[in-house]
């Protein structure tokens, strides 16, 4: 099987929808199912080869780090799509990714499935703030609803997602198939070289928190348990790695709570090496994201052994839920802290946690997740606009004509 995915976002870009696709490809090759990507361009980024097709892009208003991908020139890619026989299209993102890549799964007679990586409903009002938040839920689900009606199948992460599609009466067929972990991408990482660069005493509590640095993650609740915390550990350090649009609102927010000595910003870390170093660094990891359709991040943390105190909400409840490497904190600050200062009060626990966590992870391995994927590619059907009079079928004669007329 040939797949074909579009997304808005890939690497170099850093967030959990481009760890997501990079560990399904990964291990959808390992299989012997490879895949294409159609992604924008990044400034810098090296040439792309046959089986990632970059678009060129321009920058976003208000978000630096993303790019916006010419739909005219993902739909002109048709004719030389047509002749690579694809299996099925798997679109990533809801912005042109989407329309594009119903389009293109239109004009190839292909099968078409979406994943939705990203709560919405709690997320765009963080990016159009002069809006009404009422409104922007009211559009998000508008929206969510829309796009979910034009696709043959959805890929939802967690249960609880699924649940708020149903409720805003989303009826297409969906599983609930969560990003799997690459268990042999996380393991080492050296915390007391991690220490040593950031000049971190050995000795120091240390809490870590590792994310995309955006409204949507919750970081300021974070600060506000820290607050708490650091009442009983003066002395308590929260390192914080990622970049994003709400970095220098955080800085702000730990100098006005009196917590600049508290909280270290180092940006992005390289995932095969201090990004390991970085979460070994930890006494715990950290987390209280009300938005994740999944929180792998929690899965990495588990997987070296890091012990996970985090809210449960959304999918974070699903990957939480059976975990034994993990304290699941009330969603309020002084119940977050007091669970932190549990985990940093009592080694004994601490070692336990650290001890079970790997096995958590194990429970989430990529491979099982991406023979999953497979196996919903091969039941969808194509929609019925696909077998309109004259279309052939996936992969067949259409798409050669396809290719003849767009030349």
């Amino acid at each position: 099987m040939r797949i074909l995915m579009i997304s808005d976002v890939s690497f170099p870009r850093v967030n959990g929808v481009s760890t997501s696709i990079e560990t399904f490809r990964r291990s959808l090759a390992e299989q012997g199912h490879p895949s294409t990507l159609v992604a924008p361009e990044y400034p810098g980024t090296p040439p792309a080869d046959a089986d990632l097709i970059r678009i060129a892009s321009r920058a976003v208003p208000r978000d630096p780090e993303d790019r916006l991908m010419s739909r005219r020139r993902t739909l002109a890619l048709a004719p030389v799509l047509a002749r690579r026989a694809f299996d099925v299209v798997h679109i990533h993102t809801p912005f042109v990714a989407h329309y594009a890549g119903v389009a293109l799964a239109r004009r190839l007679g292909l099968p078409v499935v979406e994943t939705y990586h990203t709560f919405f409903e709690e997320y765009l009002h963080h990016y159009v703030p002069l809006l009404p938040r009422a409104l922007t839920r009211l559009a998000a689900r508008r929206l969510s609803v829309s796009q979910c009606r034009a696709v043959d199948a959805l890929v939802v992460p967690s249960a609880q997602m699924l649940a708020t599609l149903r409720g805003y009466g989303v009826a297409t067929r969906a599983e609930v198939l969560p990003t799997g972990i690459d268990l042999a991408r996380f393991t080492g990482g050296d915390g007391a070289r991690f220490r040593a660069q950031h000049g971190i005493a050995a000795d120091r509590p240390v809490l870590v928190h590792i994310s995309r640095v955006a409204h949507e993650k919750n970081i300021d609740f974070i600060l506000e348990a820290l607050v708490r915390v650091r009442a009983q550990r003066p002395e308590v350090l929260l390192v914080i790695a990622g970049e994003g649009p709400a970095r220098e609102h955080l800085r702000r927010r730990a100098h006005a709570l009196g917590l600049a000595g508290n909280v270290l910003f180092v940006g992005y870390l390289a995932r095969a090496g201090a990004l390991l170093d970085c979460y070994r660094a930890g006494d715990a990891f950290v987390f209280a994201s009300r938005t994740e359709t999944q929180g792998l991040v929690l899965l990495e943390a588990l997987a070296l052994g890091v012990p996970v105190v985090s809210t449960a909400v959304m999918g974070t409840a699903d990957v939480l839920k059976d975990a034994r490497g993990a304290l699941i904190a009330p969603d309020e600050p002084q119940g977050f802290a007091a669970a932190v200062l549990r985990v940093l009060g009592d080694p004994a626990l601490r070692a336990r946690l650290a001890a079970a966590a790997p096995a958590d992870a194990a429970a989430w391995s990529a491979s099982a997740m991406a023979t999953r994927l497979l196996e919903l590619y091969r039941s969808v059907r194509p929609a019925a606009l696909y077998n309109a009079p004259g279309a052939g079928g996936a992969g067949g004669g259409h798409a050669d004509r396809v290719a003849a007329s767009d030349a």
